[in-house]
């Protein structure tokens, strides 16, 4: 029984996840207007979403926010991360619980307490995108935390020691011996700020500027428009979208099969 019981609960599974995606793609190739009907294959919906000019600065303001703030919250999170690490035992735990606060308090709770800080406190702006950064970099940058973290731990911690004991500076020990080893857990905390960005809706909800819109925040509002063009051209978006996290995972595997067949070779020889 459990030999298909299993591979039929994966299945199942699988089927929820990706199924809705794949009709979403299917539906991107034609010229229907809503789901329910396939009236014929086409590229008008790529054609569009590659040609509107809304389509483009929405999209490319999205990409530049995300690794713009990710590249913050990259920063901010290994250095955390690290200061924890080196701390005395009681000052990381704190640091840690504090890091878990922003993880687990909800978005919506997240964006509308920056708003009222900087915009009505501090009286800053929207339209400097200072609250947006801000607020997306409090998103990501605890998760960036939790990356890096465990890539600390696994490492020996006399390697920085040893580093001063030979007469290297500080920021020289911390640049040659402490960075490269966490390397992937910066990498993989990079990727995930920039997933969060994109993902984000309620932030961005509460701190954008009036005339600008993420791509979350823009698919919200031409759901609830009467622009079918627009909206059927967001069905391209979605795949395109799907179809490179896909391709990023996919060289992400590839990479990581590389190195590890590398590693057993040096073992080997």
């Amino acid at each position: 029984m459990k030999k298909i019981v299993r591979p039929l609960f994966l299945g199942i599974m699988l089927l929820f996840m990706y199924l809705p995606i794949l009709i979403l793609a299917v539906y991107s190739f034609t010229d229907s207007t809503q789901i329910g009907a396939i009236h014929g294959f086409s590229f008008h919906n790529y054609v569009t979403l590659f040609t509107t000019p809304e389509l483009l600065h929405m999209i490319l303001g999205t990409l530049l926010l995300a690794f713009g703030s990710a590249v913050i919250a990259t920063l901010l999170g290994t250095l955390g991360a690290i200061g924890s690490f080196y701390s005395k035992e009681r000052t990381g735990k704190v640091i840690g619980i504090l890091n878990e606060v922003p993880v687990v308090n909800a978005d919506v709770v997240t964006g509308f307490s920056i708003c009222i800080l900087l915009v009505v406190v501090f009286q800053i702006s929207k339209d400097t995108f200072i609250p947006l950064v801000v607020g997306h970099v409090t998103l990501s940058a605890p998760f960036v935390y939790l990356a890096v973290m465990p890539k600390i731990k696994q490492m020996d911690p006399s390697l920085y020691e040893a580093a001063l004991d030979l007469g290297a500076k500080p920021s020289t020990a911390m640049q040659k011996v402490v960075i490269p080893q966490i390397v992937p857990g910066i990498v993989s905390g990079f990727g995930l700020a920039i997933t969060l960005s994109l993902d984000d809706y309620f932030i961005a909800t509460y701190t954008k500027p009036a005339t600008f819109d993420t791509i979350s925040t823009y698919v919200v509002n031409a759901t609830r428009g009467s622009q079918t063009t627009i909206k059927t051209a967001l069905w391209a978006l979605s795949t395109v979208i799907f179809l490179v996290v896909v391709l990023v995972v996919i060289l992400m595997n590839l990479q990581n099969r590389r190195q590890g067949k590398e590693v057993s070779v040096e073992k080997t020889a």
